[in-house]
């Protein structure tokens, strides 16, 4: 029988956790799927991550009101991923925040990423009905920004290239914990279809610089302590090259996709085929590497047509 594409057949509810990662931070995790964050101020909440519908919000605002009555004023946004920004209408913030590289991939790409992503993991778009449209930030920022929860500071950067083009962390000072998006996960695979190989080591170690005491990630469990965060860390490092260096072998071979294929299921089998969404993730990675690889320095775009045509071409 025929593999079901990326996560179609994934149909399976996932146990949701709300942990304290911090005095008045939260996140918001269920078992590999994407991660929220939670950052409550003096007066006001910010979000981290947006999930994939309205409906699904809800759960992340459900947990919220669980812990606080404080209003919802602001929304971050780490990239642009249709799993991570289409439920942001749910929280009805004042301000819904994001790198301008990130908007203007809403731009380039963002309906296609839609679209593409409804057809690989239809799971994580319950209530999809209930999304109005794209998600726009009403506020961007170049390298970094600073907003006040009252006297809690939040400082929001984009500290490099990795898991997209315009991703951001944020960090929280005053309990030293950072928020990373996609850039760092926890026994998941990374999704590296609109990524920078050769960039997402050297972000790494930008984060590793801050010797933050705990991170939520994009996906996977929260990280308590600094052995938990720098072995996250460092299994990330190794997700990342045990795709990309097979699949760069194979390209200045001139081997094919599907060689390349092959090459990084024999690295990366071993060592993480049991990673949450790994194997959704897998023929995205190899194709992104292999592009990459060839001198192609841009992610090209995702579309519902472009992930079928890639997944017959290496099931064929």
């Amino acid at each position: 029988m025929a593999k079901a594409f990326a996560s179609q057949g994934d149909l399976t509810e996932k146990k949701i956790t709300f942990d304290e990662i911090g005095e008045g931070l939260w996140a918001f995790t269920a078992e590999g799927d994407p991660n929220s964050g939670v950052i409550i101020g003096d007066d006001s909440v910010m979000i981290v991550e947006a999930q994939a519908t309205p409906r699904l919000a809800g759960k992340v605002i459900e947990k919220v009101r669980e812990v606080t009555d404080k209003p919802i004023s602001h929304v971050v946004l780490t990239h642009y991923h249709a799993v991570r920004v289409l439920g942001a209408s749910a929280f009805n913030a004042d301000q819904i925040i994001m790198s301008r590289v990130a908007r203007s991939m809403v731009a380039e790409r963002g309906q296609e990423d839609w679209d593409s992503e409804f057809q690989r993991f239809p799971r994580l778009f319950e209530g999809h009905e209930s999304i109005p449209g794209l998600t726009w930030p009403t506020t961007t920022f170049d390298d970094g920004m600073t907003v006040y929860l009252g006297n809690r500071r939040v400082d929001i950067k984009h500290i490099g290239r990795a898991h997209t083009a315009g991703d951001a962390v944020i960090h929280v000072p005053d309990q030293n914990v950072m928020f990373t998006g996609d850039i760092v996960e926890d026994h998941s695979a990374c999704y590296c279809g609109d990524g920078y190989f050769n960039d997402w080591g050297g972000t790494l170690d930008r984060i590793k610089a801050y010797q933050v005491d705990a991170i939520a990630p994009g996906r996977g469990g929260a990280l308590l302590g600094q052995d938990m965060v720098n072995k996250a860390i460092e299994s990330t490092r190794d997700f990342v090259n045990s795709t990309y260096e097979p699949a760069a072998r194979v390209a200045a071979r001139g081997g094919s996709l599907k060689d390349a294929w092959d090459a990084v299921r024999e690295s990366c089998d071993p060592k993480f085929s049991d990673y949450a969404i790994y194997e959704h993730c897998l023929p995205f990675n190899v194709s992104r590497a292999y592009d990459e690889a060839r001198g192609i320095a841009h992610p090209r775009i995702w579309t519902d047509k472009r992930d079928i045509e890639m997944w017959e071409a290496l099931q064929g």
